[in-house]
């Protein structure tokens, strides 16, 4: 049995050494310590017996009805043993408790997402009106979901996913 559970404070380091590796790879987006601490809410953890983080995911909402599965990750020994897909149904009913009807990511996991519900997009699946007022964020997740040309760089071989839920 794989225990999903709300992200700690004392999270935040085993969360930068999952992602450090990956973000060098260009598969994650490097974030800055203190952005991890800021989004501690947002995030889910899977702990080995040692208490070690070996897998991680964050939900983060953008609007009323969509957020977005960020930071999605496991440890490479982890992969293939159920810890992503635990996280991943872990954020998706949170976005049902907390009101969220459509979840989208940006992967280059296409395979796993689509096992989970997720289908490739174009284009950005909002009206104009909350294009407009997601343009005000100075998030750079929004920028990714945007698709705006200041994130290319680092999403270049990305693929835009959303599941409705």
């Amino acid at each position: 049995m794989i225990e999903v559970s709300r992200a700690r404070t004392s999270d935040v380091e085993g969360i930068h050494r999952l992602v450090e590796p990956q973000a060098g790879r260009r598969v994650l987006l490097a974030k800055e310590t203190v952005a991890y601490y800021e989004s501690v809410p947002e995030f889910r953890v899977v702990r080995d017996e040692a208490g070690e983080v070996v897998g991680c995911g964050a939900l983060h909402v953008m609007w009323r009805d969509l957020a977005e599965v960020r930071t999605l990750t496991v440890r490479e020994d982890q992969l293939g043993t159920g810890v992503g897909s635990a996280l991943l149904h872990r954020l998706i009913e949170d976005a049902r408790e907390i009101g969220v009807s459509r979840v989208f990511c940006l992967t280059f996991e296409t395979d796993f997402f689509a096992r989970h519900g997720f289908e490739a997009i174009e284009g950005i699946p909002v009206e104009h009106e909350v294009y407009s007022e997601l343009l005000r964020s100075y998030d750079e997740g929004v920028a990714e979901f945007l698709d705006l040309e200041r994130v290319k760089p680092n999403t270049l071989g990305n693929t835009r996913m959303l599941r409705i839920l």
